[in-house]
């Protein structure tokens, strides 16, 4: 009896030493125009923080359009010496499937109507018809290339390129990619409100839980709903915080732009939010799912297996309905 408790004794010793308790590291900050929030679990104490901030950095000087002297704004200007890093192609090329997939309905080289409506960098311009029309001869997602020796073409030098409705899924992305460099299997990626989540929880043996934020609430941010996600990415998209009042007219502007008219679009959708494989995707297709009409969303929806989808909108009544796709429905916490 000595002898087995003895052993029992040395195989618990063992079993605690081979499964230590995970350790929640958590960092903090701002980035990209927004705030940041990442946990990652692992065994031991850990500080990322200059690899967060070299992701944010080496992200922004590939493809943020604030930044005069980054490689997107030097294209924008014309440089035709820039060469495309990895970066650049990877959401370009995202971009171009996106950009079919929707029928056009997600482009990135709306920039030019971007800025002329207030809602980019550029300068914001008093918009007719005839502007809006003549702005979008700047606009075609098949008028832009990535050539020989990674050069951008552009069929027109006037031509704006605005990767900012995926440039921040991607970034989550490449958070993601360095931690799983580090060795992290168990981590929750938080930037602006889209996430990333690998693995679960482990010190709670549950997934993440996320919310999914309430359009209706104008103040602070609630959840609708409570979501639990393993290995995937969310991005959320809607006109209730991204938008401008004329001082003059009182008339609101979101800042949801649709590319196939040139305008500025208020329709009956409060709130796109998708789940997928990379938050890159997912964020490209909230933005579209935003531009397009609600039937042609489901459309698109219904016709695929890749995405998951809740959507919040206002019938002719004005009530307030709802679509979720059956796996999104198996995610939500009752």
């Amino acid at each position: 009896m000595k002898y087995v408790y003895f052993l029992f004794m040395i195989l618990f010793a063992v079993s605690c030493k081979t499964e230590p308790k995970p350790i929640k590291n958590v960092s903090v900050g701002g980035a990209l125009g927004t705030t940041y929030s990442i946990i990652y679990l692992s065994n031991t104490v850990l500080d990322f923080e200059q690899e967060i901030d070299s992701v944010f950095t080496a992200v922004n000087a590939s493809l943020s359009t604030y930044i005069p002297d980054s490689d997107i704004s030097r294209i924008n200007k014309g440089d035709t010496t820039v060469v495309a890093d990895d970066m650049f192609q990877d959401v370009f090329e995202l971009s171009k499937e996106v950009h079919k997939t929707t029928k056009g309905y997600f482009d990135p080289t709306v920039g030019t109507l971007v800025n002329a409506w207030g809602f980019g960098p550029g300068k914001q311009i008093s918009l007719d018809s005839t502007k809006v029309d003549s702005l979008l001869t700047y606009v075609g997602f098949d008028k832009v290339g990535i050539g020989p020796g990674r050069s951008v073409k552009k069929s027109d030098p006037n031509i704006y390129f605005d990767f900012n409705a995926v440039a921040k899924g991607y970034a989550i992305d490449r958070l993601g990619v360095m931690l799983h460099q580090k060795g992290i299997d168990d981590y929750l990626i938080e930037v602006g409100g889209e996430i990333v989540a690998k693995g679960e929880n482990s010190i709670k043996g549950k997934p993440w839980v996320v919310g999914v934020e309430d359009p209706q609430v104008k103040a602070g941010r609630t959840p609708k709903l409570l979501v639990q996600l393993k290995d995937r990415a969310l991005a959320s998209s809607g006109n209730y915080r991204k938008f401008r009042v004329d001082s003059l007219t009182g008339k609101k502007y979101v800042h949801t732009i649709d590319p196939k008219t040139g305008y500025t679009k208020n329709s009956n959708v409060l709130g796109v939010t998708i789940i997928a494989s990379s938050c890159a995707k997912a964020d490209a297709y909230a933005t579209a799912f935003m531009a397009m009409d609600l039937d042609d969303s489901i459309k698109l929806l219904v016709a695929q297996n890749e995405l998951e989808a809740y959507i919040i909108f206002l019938d002719l009544e004005g009530n307030v309905q709802e679509f979720m796709t059956d796996e999104f429905k198996k995610m939500v916490l009752n």
